[in-house]
């Protein structure tokens, strides 16, 4: 039997799914196959609905190494596992004579611990453990939680959390889950044969295929220690989000109330001068915590690099403590212990971190109204990182709706440690940038219409012009408006404000309900608008009439105190580099390009992508901005757009009362 080739695959795999092939899926097909058998790397920028999930599943599965596809958020993790893999591996299997095996994995931390759950949680004011289930009192929320748990555990196959509907509070969940560093081992835990997380892992080590999060790979690739079995192929979707969930991940925190639960759990199990030196100098830290003023720590102040230098020589001491005394009369002491020293290890590793004071990284300290006051360090960049882990020894896919951005592929590019497409070099990983395009046609489906007649935003300041101009888009829309504001506080003053003005059409905002009910609520009713920020930028996929006018109340670049950001925009400068440009324009360009994603989800919408920032028409970086969005016909003409947006509107009403009949 001849071998099938790569169109005869995935004319079956689309098949298979009920969709429609679409000429910029085959020819993401052909360069992934094409990156994977000459082991290169690959960026692909595949616009909404070019159906990428195929686009690298197909060339993978006929490869027939190990892959491992990476992904960012949980909504795609559940379509790979449930919805096209199964279908891709049933429809190929009559042509590559073979069923590959697949199978999810994610951080240890969410899935059901049995021991947890049987013999209880340490405590962290007296020896030993609690039952969880007798100390909540049953009528509370916690107690129903914990309840519910509790029978869902004689029934759940897979001990994981996305599996539990509905779901549980974070609170609950932490009574009946472990970190990977709390974990005792299976070799050493009585449930180990049962451990729901040991056993997705062997089922990973068998999998052609292993769905993960970007968390887990970035763990894999930092922490040196292998949580992924070994593989050929990366292929990396949402790629647009790896460099802030690495740097998420390569972050550290200290707060005071971090430092003195780990005294208090190690307390008990450790001599009195070694807890003593501990609680000294968690006393100390906290009394410099309340004192510091917000910003980055270009330089560790005196005294408090010697509360750092005090925690880390203490921290040291009650680990090693820890691992040379024993005491039998502590319930289940081995569970105690290794969350003790869980909690001990992070204390000492950060503050280690610190006052080592590498020029790598950066440092500042935060205050906030609800937890208080902590101290961060992370990496200046991940790039490096990237390039040494991740393009080292396989052949890496990455792939995303916003990868090019002002027309080229070479600032995500740098981002993740690679030099300018083309170049040549010993160690350079050699990569190709390809555009597939999409399905949609752009300039006939959407109209991008900047605000040039407004004020230039100034920060923090009274910005009345614009909610002028809001609420006449959106009675121009007849509601159907998704607001992507730049900070919260944005958002809830456009809300509170356009709330008296336009009462005919409901705003929902975020924070005031789940994002999942917001958005089901805002799909449900066409009148509806959805004012929001970040999450929203990136989550929100509503096709048809319910959101026909998307906002975008300023460009979001960061923050100019941004501790991180701010860092990294001198180290360009530094270097003689356009900071700007490499780190707030490219930020922006990101998110905008995002944004502007959240309009057209199907062939049949129609609408406006409303930048109410006149920067985006007058400024030098305007252009570079707007080529990193779709190719919308662009306006500054405010009475057109009007119009546009009332005649779209009319049409969707036409639509809805025929549907009605």
């Amino acid at each position: 039997m001849t071998k099938p080739s790569l169109p005869e695959l995935l004319h079956a795999a689309v098949a298979a799914v009920g969709g429609t092939e679409r000429p910029g899926q085959v020819t993401m097909a052909q360069a992934v196959a094409d990156a994977i058998d000459d082991g290169s790397h690959l960026l692909v920028q595949a616009g909404t609905g070019t159906g990428k999930s195929l686009g690298y599943l197909v060339p993978a599965l006929a490869h027939g190494e190990r892959v491992v596809v990476a992904t960012a958020t949980l909504a795609l993790q559940r379509q790979l596992v449930e919805r096209d893999l199964p279908r891709t591996v049933d429809a190929l299997h009559p042509l590559l004579r073979r069923r590959p095996e697949f199978a999810m994995l994610k951080g240890r931390s969410n899935y059901l611990c049995l021991h947890r759950l049987h013999e209880g949680v340490p405590q962290d004011e007296e020896e030993g453990l609690f039952d969880q289930f007798e100390a909540a009192a049953p009528t509370s929320k916690l107690g129903q939680d914990l309840l519910r748990l509790r029978d869902w555990s004689d029934e759940t196959e897979s001990g994981d959390r996305d599996d539990l509907t509905p779901g549980v509070s974070d609170r609950a969940w932490a009574q009946v889950s472990v970190s990977s560093r709390e974990c005792l081992g299976a070799s050493k835990c009585a449930y180990g044969a049962e451990c729901f997380a040991e056993m997705d892992r062997e089922r990973a080590k068998l999998a052609e295929v292993v769905v993960t999060n970007h968390a887990l790979l970035a763990i894999d690739a930092i922490e040196g220690a292998p949580v992924l079995p070994q593989h050929e192929v990366l292929i990396v979707d949402e790629a647009h989000e790896l460099v802030s969930r690495v740097t998420g991940v390569a972050t550290g925190e200290l707060t005071p109330g971090q430092v003195n639960r780990a005294v208090r759990r190690a307390a008990k199990l450790v001599n009195e001068k070694a807890a003593d030196q501990l609680q000294t100098a968690a006393e100390g830290f906290e009394r410099l915590m309340e004192l510091a003023l917000p910003g980055r720590l270009e330089e560790i102040p005196e005294d408090l690099g010697y509360a750092l230098l005090a925690l880390r020589d203490a921290s040291r001491n009650v680990i090693s403590a820890l691992g040379s005394t024993r005491d039998k009369s502590v319930q289940d002491e081995d569970a105690v212990r290794k969350q003790a020293l869980a909690s001990v290890e992070n204390v000492h590793d950060v503050a280690e971190r610190i006052t080592n004071g590498s020029e790598w990284d950066v440092v500042w300290y935060e205050r906030h109204d609800r937890f208080g006051a902590s101290l961060r360090v992370a990496p200046m960049s991940v790039s490096g990182l990237l390039r040494e882990k991740l393009f080292a020894d396989r052949s890496v896919v990455l792939t995303s709706a916003t990868l090019k951005l002002g027309g080229d592929f070479n600032g995500v590019g740098a981002s993740l440690g690679l030099a300018p497409e083309g170049t040549e070099g010993e160690d350079v990983p050699q990569w190709k940038g390809v555009d597939v395009g999409s399905p949609f046609d752009y300039r006939k489906q959407g109209i991008l219409y900047v605000a040039k007649h407004l004020a230039r935003p100034a920060r923090d300041g009274d910005r009345g012009d614009m909610l002028d101009e809001l609420t006449e888009l959106i009675q121009a829309a007849g509601g159907r408006t998704l607001g992507l504001f730049s900070s919260m506080r944005a958002a809830q003053l456009a809300a509170e404000e356009l709330r008296t003005r336009i009462p005919e059409f409901p705003i929902l905002l975020q924070g005031e309900e789940t994002l999942g009910e917001l958005i089901k609520n805002f799909a449900a009713d066409p009148r509806t608008c959805l004012f929001g920020t970040l999450s929203l930028w990136q989550g929100v996929d509503v096709p048809g009439a319910s959101c026909q006018l998307v906002v975008m109340d300023k460009i979001p670049f960061p923050r100019p105190d941004d501790p991180l950001m701010s860092a990294r925009q001198k180290a360009v400068e530094d270097a003689g580099g356009n900071g700007f440009m490499a780190v707030a324009a490219t930020h922006a360009a990101l998110l905008m390009a995002q944004g502007a994603g959240r309009l057209v989800r199907a062939s049949g919408d129609r609408g406006v992508v409303a930048v109410l920032d006149p920067r985006l028409a007058t400024a030098r970086y305007g252009s570079y901005l707007k080529a990193s969005l779709p190719d919308f016909w662009y306006t500054t003409d405010r009475n057109q757009v009007r119009k546009s947006l009332s005649s779209i509107d009319a049409a969707a009403k036409q639509n809805e009362a025929e549907l009605a009949k």
